[in-house]
């Protein structure tokens, strides 16, 4: 049953990575890259025709005679998954984790890639930083980060080390890549790093939230805990105030935390537990592209 099992995530993973490859290839991902798909590669000597607004003046000025700067057109798009495997991320109300569908996502987006013959890294956090691997092509890199997503049931830290991660991809990184941030964002002092990520790369900010976020049920006075430090309160989810409350103060934060990816040059993306993530991911794309 184990490897039946097996065998139908593989194909569901395969089938999804397909279609969300292809919109790549249409230009789903690299219409990001538009105005900025060059690279300088070197320096030639001026040749009738060419634009004078190419010449390098200082190897000009060196050289006694004009020479025009070369650009080449990146090929490769380097894309960077980071993965919060927090212990909030662990919630979620619709039988699916936030979690399950950063995962989801992550594998589909690395499957994509290697698809594209796209250089592909991760980055794995909890409260610390589980695991780390710069964009790589190849076969190889695929299932080197594939089985880290397998792991992340086995070791836990409590707290969320988001601004560590984000610090640690812009260290990562030699050349502007396409980095997707997977995480409920329920942490603080992630804003700075998220910032000077966004100065020299495209970064997807995406949240994963759960219905009940947004609205609770009416079952009357239930305990909640705090999935991180263990904390315990009963709330009155039968209150129509409270519910209200509730609605207010996550719309509230939704929209605070989308300003702040706007602000700092992000593209802020939510995903909700009860959606699903391939589509929405294809549709993103496609919106962008436009």
């Amino acid at each position: 049953m184990e490897t039946e099992a097996l065998a139908k995530k593989a194909s569901y993973l395969h089938l999804n990575s397909v279609k969300l490859a292809q919109g790549m290839r249409i230009g789903s991902f690299r219409s990001l890259y538009k105005g900025r798909g060059i690279e300088f590669s070197g320096v030639r000597e001026y040749l009738d025709g060419d634009d004078v607004r190419a010449i390098d003046w200082n190897v000009t000025a060196r050289m006694g005679r004009p020479f025009v700067k070369q650009y080449e057109e990146e090929r490769d798009l380097n894309v960077l998954l980071v993965v919060d495997v927090s212990q909030s991320m662990r919630s979620g109300s619709t039988g699916r984790s936030r979690l399950d569908v950063a995962l989801e996502c992550a594998s589909i987006l690395t499957l994509a890639s290697f698809h594209n013959s796209s250089p592909v890294g991760t980055v794995i956090f909890d409260g610390d930083i589980r695991f780390n691997c710069i964009p790589r092509a190849g076969h190889d890199q695929v299932m080197l980060i594939l089985s880290e997503y397998e792991k992340i049931n086995k070791v836990l830290k409590n707290g969320s080390a988001l601004d560590n991660a984000l610090l640690g991809a812009q260290k990562l990184l030699k050349k502007r890549t396409l980095i997707l941030v997977f995480s409920d964002f329920r942490t603080s002092s992630w804003q700075e790093s998220f910032g000077r990520l966004c100065q020299k790369n495209d970064v997807i900010a995406v949240r994963i939230v759960d219905p009940m976020d947004e609205m609770l049920p009416s079952v009357g006075a239930i305990p909640f805990a705090d999935s991180e430090t263990g904390y315990r309160l009963v709330l009155p989810t039968s209150s129509t105030k409270f519910r209200r409350m509730w609605r207010e103060e996550n719309d509230a934060h939704m929209t605070e935390w989308e300003l702040e990816c706007e602000r700092n040059g992000g593209f802020p993306l939510v995903l909700n537990t009860s959606s699903d993530p391939v589509k929405e991911l294809t549709k993103f794309f496609m919106i962008r592209e436009r």
